[in-house]
């Protein structure tokens, strides 16, 4: 069963949301969607113990994406 919501979001949230959709070829609720399922796994990993990384492709310098 699907629900429907409303989201308020700043000028400035929905411009990088607008931006997002477009550059990915996305629907916004594609996209939030999308999002969703991506920060429900990393949440996932990070209750099992693991870290997320970003890797500079160049130098292999990394850094680890810290979730509040």
């Amino acid at each position: 069963m699907k629900k429907t919501m409303t989201l308020v979001l700043s000028d400035v949230e929905m411009a990088a949301l607008q931006a997002l959709s477009e550059k990915r070829s996305l629907t916004k609720t594609g996209l939030l969607r999308q999002a969703l399922r991506l920060y429900q796994m990393v949440e996932t990993r990070q209750d099992r113990g693991e870290k997320l990384f970003f890797e500079h492709e160049g130098t292999k310098e990394k850094a680890e994406l810290m979730l509040l």
